[in-house]
């Protein structure tokens, strides 16, 4: 994230980067998808409505991160959100990645480890469906995503740009697995990034 954090100071905005409840240095013993990740998302905000009181603000969010922040449901509602590489719902997501290391079979096996996620992790896989809370979000949107992602295929990431609300827009990167989407197409990447920001910060300035 640092790389995306040095563009955009160099265009003009403050950046501040997040480790998420049990990521990097924050505690916390168990990741748990984006459900307990969520509040990590809503402190951030209001960290940053009380430091910088009128300002406007924008999220983008990676993988979990964007998870985290849908699931979260922010009020206020941040003033614009980019969302890349996101699951819909978790049963979804661990089929997708069962698939990939087992083929069509390892789908199967999503019954068995989902029983398990509540006992495990206290959080139930109903509390893991950020393509429910996203009409909920409130803030404009731009949904992104590789079009050879097999951790959510592109389909997952139609349908969730279809339950988005408007102002929304689509961004399909061409080629793109689950990778660092900005390193993988940095020039494209921080451009449409600094118009989506432009437009619902600035103004369109």
């Amino acid at each position: 994230m640092l790389r995306r954090a040095r563009f955009l100071n160099q265009a003009g905005y403050a950046a501040l980067l997040v480790d998420l409840p049990a990521h990097g240095e924050s505690s916390g013993d168990r990741i748990t998808f984006g459900a307990r990740e969520a509040a990590g998302v809503t402190a951030a905000l209001e960290y940053l409505r009380h430091e910088l009181p009128g300002e406007h603000v924008g999220v983008i969010g990676v993988s979990l991160g964007a998870a985290s922040t849908v699931l979260a449901e922010p009020k206020p509602a941040p003033d614009a959100v980019i969302l890349e590489s996101m699951y819909p719902t978790i049963e979804e997501a661990v089929a997708d990645r069962l698939v990939m290391r087992l083929g069509p079979l390892g789908a199967s096996l999503v019954p068995p480890l989902l029983w398990q996620l509540s006992l495990r992790t206290g959080v139930h896989a109903q509390d893991l469906r950020p393509i429910q809370h996203l009409p909920r979000l409130g803030a404009p949107v731009l949904i992104v995503s590789g079009t050879e992602d097999k951790h959510t295929t592109w389909a997952r990431t139609q349908r969730l740009f279809d339950s988005a609300v408007e102002p929304k827009e689509l961004w399909r990167v061409e080629g793109a697995t689950h990778v660092d989407l900005h390193a993988f197409r940095p020039e494209e990447y921080e451009r449409r990034i600094l118009r989506f920001l432009a437009k619902h910060l600035r103004n369109g300035a």
